[in-house]
């Protein structure tokens, strides 16, 4: 989610369901009524609406792909839920391995200036230094 700090919760599609797990703790906590695989799902947070909707459409969409016509049961949700962690662990491992090289490759581009500036260093040295 955009911030980072909001965890909506969810277990049941009946009645107000969420817990919300934020760094923030005088954030406001709103009511959003949701819906997937149209199952109504009413969620207490303190994440922007557009982003709990925008997110429940992901998992809607995600639901389209793993059984485009079938009729959603707890499984299948199941298996989306599955799914989105699979995609998260992939995209988290892509980004580890893009911090690592970028590192690496600003550490090498550190030492070629450090040794292209090493000659005027010594320059700057007086006598006897």
């Amino acid at each position: 989610m955009g911030s980072g700090n909001h965890l909506p919760v969810a277990a049941s599609g009946h009645g107000v369901l969420g817990v919300v797990v934020s760094a923030d703790v005088d954030m406001e906590r709103r009511t959003i009524d949701l819906r997937i695989a149209g199952q109504s799902y009413r969620v207490v947070s303190s994440s922007p609406a557009d982003e709990l909707k925008r997110l429940a459409e992901a998992v809607e969409a995600k639901l389209g792909e793993i059984a485009p016509r079938a009729k959603t049961q707890p499984q299948t949700m199941l298996l989306a839920a599955m799914a989105l962690a699979h995609e998260v662990e992939s995209e988290r491992g892509r980004r580890e391995t893009l911090e690592r090289r970028t590192r690496d490759l600003l550490r090498r581009v550190l030492v070629r200036i450090d040794d292209a500036l090493e000659p005027f260093d010594e320059g700057d040295a007086g006598p006897g230094e």
